[in-house]
């Protein structure tokens, strides 16, 4: 669908001039420059009503006024004059429209009805739109840079996108001085056509594309982002650095492209469940993305090659808090080592600090030799001995067998050498920790990428009787929270709950306590009081001679507390065993829909904040990975001699939570708090729920 947008037989640019400096001149000089795969100049126009000619190209008036239709038009007019110009593109039969224009969503009201305007005419005609608000493009393989930026990368196998166009240019320029290569850049601006989800899936089938890379404000399509990663990942690694994760900085990104952040544990569970690495510096984003263009996995454990025993001390350290793991030589490379008389021949090996090169290299190459060692990082300081340009050498050549991370610690006596690996795409490092991070990418993207083919289970229910109870609450009008109904819910998808029932009187409550059994606990109904605890409105263990006292006790409570006097009852509850209290609970994020909460429960859920996240549809994987990614759990699997909680009954709530959420959008939010796990083998019982369902859109 875009592939003339990057390899454009023609292209206009609309807002060209002769005045230097200027973004329309810029552009037009960029692409005067744009040449054929024999050296023929690529067909270019200039459309300004003021000029007959611009830098000895060809001016037109109008779109509408080209002799010949072109593949692509570039836009640089104030944004008020923009409709216009992308209706002339659609009349014209211009498939693809790059809008450079600012001032639209970004600046204000009267900036987001000109680029509503812009999609209107986009749908009309069928148009790939980039941007508003963005630099432009580029394509390094056939030698497009449709910016107006003053340089170009040079070829490489990472896609760039980025949602801020100052960041697009900085990178460009960057990457001249880093040897860096790209094989596309893309502003993505506004994005009120294209968005990244678009670039994505043409950069998936792009064969000069080998990972992607990108700078990110806002998803606006979770769900569809995450589909199309899923299936991206399985042979591309994709790492993401997402801005606007705290209030202020929202609030930035909101300002800067006009989008909405949605929240940061929404945007980090997406990451994780469609395989993205996700990194929070620019340093690791570019580390990472150019590790992983070209080392994919690694089949063993790390090695350590050095002169210098205390950045051989920082890397080893560094590999064990990374989760990567230290390789164990075999016997064959112990006794070869043992011979070159050095300060330790275990891993890390240490070759001293007067070694020379070719030591230096020996070593390298038994280590490379060993079938435990999956990738090797080489850390060499400088010394009187050493002669960087033939260590280097020896570094190259092991790459050709082994993945290799060189840590060259120097100065000037490195620049030869550093030069040669980023010839070869190859990262030199001052720092022995950020070698070891960025090959910890590599792992993170081999887990990502397995957990993503997960299947998910699928629960038979009674889904009528969940579905006429909102209709029921639909017909109401009601808004606010589900009342003692909602445990209907919860059973209706196998949730264990225990007997209840809500009482509005005191001869209610009584009765309803003699058919479940003593003792029981009674609780406040109502919308208004949400921690019922906090003013008095939950009673334990309560006996038969003390259920009516016990009904008035929380009722005058409960009156004082609330001034609308919205009070449904008392919910007259089976007291239930001792165990462990965690939380399940959802809340529907704006991007990504529902987001699963597990952690400790009970009173203590906000003060200790000890949750973990996921997307439904959730996979047993998923479930279990929740339990065990909190603190709790170390409770849960029993300690001081404490039994073992019942994980497998968890993991099914979970599961089947997940289902409730999939299946009925209506339901806005809800919290099973506490949910009380007993033994294991045992199961475990939903005590409590807050839940909001709205309409049925």
């Amino acid at each position: 669908m875009l592939e003339q947008l990057f390899n454009p037989g023609g292209i206009a640019v609309v807002g060209a001039t002769p005045k230097a400096g200027k973004v329309g001149n810029t552009l037009l000089r960029n692409l005067i420059s744009f040449q054929n795969k024999d050296n023929t100049a690529r067909r270019i126009f200039a459309v300004n009503a003021k000029y007959d000619r611009i830098l000895d190209v060809k001016c037109y008036p109008s779109i509408l006024e080209l002799e010949e239709t072109v593949d692509l038009a570039v836009v640089a007019v104030p944004a008020v004059s923009v409709p216009e110009v992308i209706e002339q593109c659609g009349e014209k039969g211009i498939s693809n429209v790059v809008v450079i224009s600012a001032g639209f969503k970004e600046a204000g009201r009267e900036g987001a009805v000109l680029e509503s305007e812009l999609i209107q005419i986009s749908d009309k005609y069928d148009l790939n739109l980039v941007g508003p608000n963005c630099v432009g493009l580029l394509n390094t393989h056939v030698g497009l840079n449709a910016t107006f930026g003053k340089s170009v990368p040079t070829k490489g196998n990472i896609a760039f996108l980025s949602q801020s166009g100052a960041f697009a240019l900085a990178v460009i320029d960057w990457s001249k001085a880093a040897n860096v290569g790209f094989s596309k850049i893309v502003s993505i601006g506004n994005k009120a056509v294209l968005d990244e989800c678009d670039f994505i899936e043409y950069l998936y089938k792009d064969t000069e594309t080998d990972v992607i890379a990108m700078y990110l404000e806002d998803i606006r399509a979770g769900t569809r982002f995450m589909d199309i990663v899923r299936a991206v990942t399985k042979t591309k690694p994709v790492v993401v650095m997402k801005s606007g994760r705290t209030d202020a900085g929202a609030k930035a990104a909101s300002s800067h492209t006009g989008s909405l952040a949605g929240s940061s544990e929404a945007f980090s569970t997406a990451f994780q469940q469609s395989g993205v690495v996700e990194v929070n510096t620019i340093n690791d984003l570019f580390d990472f993305s150019l590790t992983l263009s070209r080392i994919r996995g690694i089949t063993g454990g790390i090695a350590i090659v050095t002169n210098s025993g205390g950045p051989g001390v920082m890397a080893a350290d560094a590999i064990e808090e990374s989760g990567l793991v230290l390789a164990s030589f075999g016997r064959d490379t112990l006794e070869k080592l043992r011979v070159l008389d050095m300060a330790n021949f275990y891993n890390p090996v240490d070759v001293r600090g007067d070694a020379d090169a070719d030591k230096f290299g020996t070593a390298l190459g038994i280590v490379a030799a060993d079938e435990q060692v999956g990738a090797i990082i080489s850390i060499l300081s400088p010394t009187a001995q050493i002669e960087f340009d033939k260590a280097g050498d020896y570094v190259l050549d092991v790459n050709k067998k082994k993945p290799i991370i060189p840590v060259f610690m120097g100065g000037e006596s490195v620049i030869g050498a550093i030069d040669r690996f980023k010839l070869h795409g190859i990262a030199n490092y001052f720092d022995p920790v950020r070698a070891v991070k960025a090959l910890s990418a590599v792992g993170r993207y081999s887990e990502g990428r397995e957990s993503v083919s997960v299947q998910t289970p699928y629960f038979n229910a009674d889904r009528k009787a969940i579905a006429d109870l909102v209709e029921a609450r639909n017909r109401k009008g009601l808004k606010d929270g589900v009342g003692v109904e909602g445990f209907k819910l919860l059973e209706a998808y196998g949730i264990p709950v225990p007997s209840c029932g809500n009482a509005e009187t005191a001869e209610a409550a009584l009765e309803l306590a003699d058919r479940i059994g003593y003792p029981v606990s009674l609780k406040i109904v109502s919308p208004d009081i949400i921690h019922k605890t906090d003013v008095g409105c939950v009673k334990l263990n309560v006996r038969r001679e003390e259920v009516k006292e016990t009904f008035f006790e929380i009722m005058s409570l409960a009156e004082k507390y609330t001034s609308t006097r919205r009070i449904e009852g008392v919910l007259v509850q089976q007291m239930v065993g001792d165990g462990k209290e965690v939380i399940v609970g959802m809340k529907r994020d704006t991007n990504f829909g529902p987001l699963i909460m597990f952690g400790l429960g009970g009173i203590y859920v906000e003060v200790f904040k000890d949750v973990s996240f996921r997307i439904p549809p959730l996979s047993t994987e998923d479930a279990l990975e929740m339990i065990k990614s909190v603190k709790a759990y170390r409770i849960l699997k029993g300690i001081r001699g404490e039994p073992m909680s019942d994980i497998d009954s968890l993991v099914k709530v979970l599961l089947r939570f997940s289902q409730i959420c999939m299946d009925f959008p209506e339901v806005l939010e809800a919290d099973l708090n506490p949910v009380k796990v007993f033994e294991d083998g045992k199961g475990c019982c939903a005590l409590d729920f807050k839940m909001t369902i709205g309409y049925r859109l």
